[in-house]
């Protein structure tokens, strides 16, 4: 990195009652009514995630944490590994997925870490890679932990299908939903384990995958990853990354989506890109677009959902700008002049 980063002097004209820790292609800011200060530089931050009073960011220099709200940060732990999702279950245990494809634990709130060599030994383990030219290490890319139970955890890998245990990665199996191996983000239905969504892309990265492969988009277990149903029929486009659930009733998904690979698809117009959302378990879908974003020439990595609206969505773009999506479909921008916005989290002030 040869440039400093500088802050954002763009300030949103309406109040930002909660702090935003934004992760970048270039490290973490912090978000607030003065601007976007930068707090961190690192490489590109894949996730950010909240346990009790932490704050953890995944990137491409290994895992930091944060104990002040994301003023400071402290790291990295997982040196050597880019760190793509942390995750926990109900008893606190952590679970780290990295690149290459490998799932770490912390059972002292993430001062320590042990991996789980069990997961990376799996015989489908060989196969796991980024089908690029030349082909990228798989990355375990998303986790989804059992909030009653977390032996019972699954893990999306991209690309290479689900991994799953239910005895705490003593023994895993390998499924491939819908015959879809491209993973990308797992999430489970607030106060259902079993039901479970996952949003996927295309197992090719050229301008025609999205006329060849229709299996991708936004998956759903009904029974813990026994069997798929897809959930995206009907919509375009289906090329299907960035995902968040609201834990407040009625539980609004919402999804970004794209014709293709979101590294591969800038044409004249830009990206193509949409946000959708389900309140009925992706029975059915509606746009979140406005008139400026029908579809959006930025694209959308960061998803998170916004606390201080039910069914609101913070979103994140290739392009710097970080908005508030209200249920109505009206965009207000909160931040803007970043480096690309890949991930994003609200800080819980109140968690200690």
């Amino acid at each position: 990195m040869t440039d400093q980063l500088a802050t954002s002097e763009y300030t949103s004209p309406n109040a930002i009652s909660t702090a935003i820790v934004a992760g970048t292609s270039r490290g973490v800011f912090l978000v607030t009514d003065a601007g976007a200060e930068p707090v961190l530089e690192s490489g590109g931050v894949r996730d950010l995630f909240q346990l009790d009073g932490r704050i953890f960011a995944g990137t491409g220099d290994g895992l930091w944490t944060s104990d002040d709200g994301g003023r400071s940060w402290s790291g990295p732990q997982l040196a050597g590994r880019e760190v793509w999702q942390v995750r926990s279950g109900g008893s606190g245990r952590l679970f780290a997925g990295t690149q290459p494809a490998g799932l770490f634990r912390s059972d002292d709130h993430g001062d320590s870490w042990t991996e789980i060599e069990s997961f990376a030994q799996v015989p489908e383990a060989q196969a796991w890679c980024v089908p690029l030219d030349p082909p990228l290490e798989g990355r375990a890319r998303a986790i989804v932990v059992d909030a009653t139970n977390d032996d019972r955890i699954w893990v999306g890998v991209e690309v290479g299908g689900i991994a799953r245990t239910t005895d705490g990665g003593e023994t895993w199996s390998v499924a491939l939903p819908y015959d879809n191996p491209d993973l990308h983000m797992l999430y489970a239905q607030p106060g259902e384990p079993d039901v479970i969504y996952a949003s996927t892309g295309y197992g090719r990265f050229d301008h025609i995958a999205e006329e060849l492969e229709g299996n991708a988009g936004v998956l759903r277990s009904d029974n813990g990853g026994e069997t798929w149903n897809y959930a995206w029929t009907g919509v375009t486009p289906r090329y299907s990354r960035p995902m968040c659930i609201d834990p407040r009733p009625p539980h609004a998904l919402t999804v970004g989506s794209a014709p293709t690979a979101f590294s591969n698809y800038k044409e004249e117009g830009g990206a193509n890109a949409a946000l959708f959302q389900s309140l009925d378990r992706g029975e059915s879908w509606r746009s979140l677009a406005d008139a400026a974003h029908t579809p959006s020439a930025a694209n959308i990595h960061g998803l998170t959902v916004d606390p201080s609206t039910v069914g609101g969505a913070l979103v994140g773009t290739d392009t710097g700008e970080v908005w508030r999506v209200s249920p109505n479909a009206e965009w207000e921008l909160v931040a803007a002049d970043l480096p690309a916005v890949l991930s994003l989290l609200t800080v819980d002030e109140t968690a200690h």
